[in-house]
């Protein structure tokens, strides 16, 4: 198994989100996204400007590398407690670069995030969630490590375009060697 190094991201490494993101988000897409939709999640959710913004407004960023290079990246950020306590994390972004895919280096990522949420809010109950294309094959993925469908539904997401979404999360504390 190839070893990978996963750290959290600084500013100059936005560009590098942004590169894979070329690569990996264009071939998830690929045959579920219209190319007007493409482009316009690309510039919403990928501009250099955009990623910025992100991480100014809490979005944190890991990437995975693989020998020095970098083959996959995960943004999070704590959204704050739901009417029930509980600290909710929304996972934004995990995306594995084609070749680096089936390797572990998702479940590295994901590990990362649980990780952090842990030592963010260290002894009280945390929830990551995501959204997920309905249709993406990464929903196997999630359930495979233990997250629930919450919610379906058409998010508009501007442009009049929408996202056909699960909502899915994990709580945290249930985690077991993940």
């Amino acid at each position: 198994m190839t070893a990978y190094e996963i750290t959290k991201a600084e500013e100059n490494d936005l560009q590098s989100v942004h590169d894979m993101a070329e690569i990996v988000f264009r071939h998830t897409y690929k045959d579920i996204l219209s190319p007007e939709q493409m482009e316009y999640m690309m510039d919403w959710m990928y501009s250099n400007p955009n990623l910025r913004k992100q991480t100014a407004e809490g979005h944190v960023y890991f990437i995975a590398r693989r020998e020095g290079n970098p083959c996959g990246y995960v943004s999070v950020q704590h959204e704050g407690p739901d009417s029930e306590g509980v600290e909710v994390f929304h996972l934004h972004k995990i995306y594995v670069m084609p070749d680096a895919q089936g390797n572990g280096v998702g479940l590295k990522l994901f590990e990362t995030v649980t990780g952090h949420v842990r030592n963010a809010v260290p002894g009280r109950k945390a929830r990551i969630e995501l959204n997920v294309n309905k249709y993406n094959k990464a929903v196997t993925f999630y359930k495979q490590l233990g997250m629930r469908v919450l919610l379906e539904e058409d998010f508009p997401i501007g442009n009049g375009f929408y996202k056909t979404d699960f909502i899915m999360g994990l709580d945290v504390n249930a985690v077991k060697n993940v």
